[in-house]
């Protein structure tokens, strides 16, 4: 990897910037559209095929795919030179967060504020942290890597090679947790869900790419599209919300309750990233993304997954939506971090 990579950070985008804030109206927005207008976000509930909700398809495609046209899998053959980070990346994903996620939520949920949730709401919060674990961040990651002047073909290897991975392992993960907490898990939902969520926007992601050809043409094309993600966002939080908003409004301290583990693997899962690297001398172009695809979320599938396995109105999804109004603020806090951290870290690989 090149140190042209290494440049000063692009400057982060007015919905990155302000993504917890248009969450927060969404959030806001949709509860009091689901006050005033009932029955429409009843027919929204009530468009589902093969427990697909279609509005909310369309709308998890539209922030699924910009991203998806972003993963170049022509870059991985570069990461034999650096395989540390790679392998730092992979091992907290797949092998510690998605399960350390799980037990938290088992913890919380079923131990500590078990005096303040009923245990059916309580199953709902867990399967959706579960989701929230198995998901790695695949977009989000890239403004992260940004901030931290991080190598962005390597934060791009990483990315893909995740993608990668998610196609296949994602839905054996999520079955295998949620068995172990005793959800049942509708395997034929949850593998359509993964298909249709994961592998065909990769596949159109990659298609696009195939089609445009240049890199130039490519990141033209990434920039029109890219507002479809904050569309799609947006509406989905706002359809979520308006369908739970009576529960929110009699139980506001749910929020803050299911924000606690969230918090918790957050920066449990930075430490133990950021500190691998640093153990194992990476430096920290690469350190640095790479501590932060654990920490973030690919929220847009664990939203799009809740939603198909248990409804637009379940505590499930209520709980992936909860995880992208936290994201945010602490991602930038751990930018912050990594920032002021730098010199901790070799400038070249060793």
């Amino acid at each position: 990897m090149s140190d042209a990579s290494c440049t000063a950070p692009a400057p982060m985008g007015r919905f990155e910037r302000f993504l917890t804030l248009w969450v927060a109206l969404a959030m806001v927005g949709g509860i009091a559209l689901g006050l005033v207008a009932p029955g429409l976000m009843g027919a929204v509930a009530a468009a589902e095929v093969a427990s697909i909700n279609l509005v909310v398809a369309v709308l998890i495609w539209a922030m699924v795919y910009p991203m998806m046209v972003g993963v170049d899998f022509g870059a991985v053959a570069g990461v034999a030179r650096q395989p540390k980070g790679l392998l730092v990346t992979l091992a907290v994903n797949w092998l510690v967060k998605p399960f350390t996620m799980a037990l938290l939520a088992v913890l919380f949920f079923d131990r500590v504020f078990a005096p303040w949730i009923a245990p059916e709401d309580a199953a709902q919060y867990t399967a959706g942290l579960i989701l929230l674990g198995a998901a790695p961040c695949t977009a989000m990651v890239f403004v992260w890597s940004q901030l931290t002047r991080g190598d962005a073909t390597y934060t791009l290897v990483q990315v893909s090679v995740n993608d990668l991975i998610m196609v296949v392992a994602f839905a054996p993960i999520v079955a295998f947790l949620l068995g172990v907490t005793e959800i049942t898990v509708p395997w034929s939902t949850l593998v359509l869900a993964t298909v249709l969520y994961v592998l065909l926007p990769l596949l159109a992601g990659l298609l696009t790419r195939r089609l445009l050809g240049s890199e130039a043409a490519i990141a033209a094309f990434s920039a029109r599209v890219k507002p479809l993600s904050m569309v799609g966002l947006v509406a989905t939080v706002a359809i979520l919300f308006g369908l739970q908003g009576e529960v929110i409004l009699a139980r506001p301290l749910v929020i803050a309750l299911i924000a606690v583990p969230i918090l918790i693997q957050s920066y449990g899962i930075f430490a133990l990233a950021y500190g691998a690297a640093w153990v194992l001398k990476v430096p920290h172009r690469i350190a640095a993304p790479c501590a932060m695809i654990g920490t973030s979320n690919f929220f847009e599938l664990a939203v799009a997954v809740a939603i198909s396995l248990f409804g637009l109105n379940s505590g499930a999804a209520l709980a992936t939506v909860v995880g992208v109004l936290v994201e945010v603020p602490v991602m930038l806090s751990l930018v912050a971090f990594a920032n002021r951290t730098r010199a901790r870290f070799p400038e070249n690989p060793r």
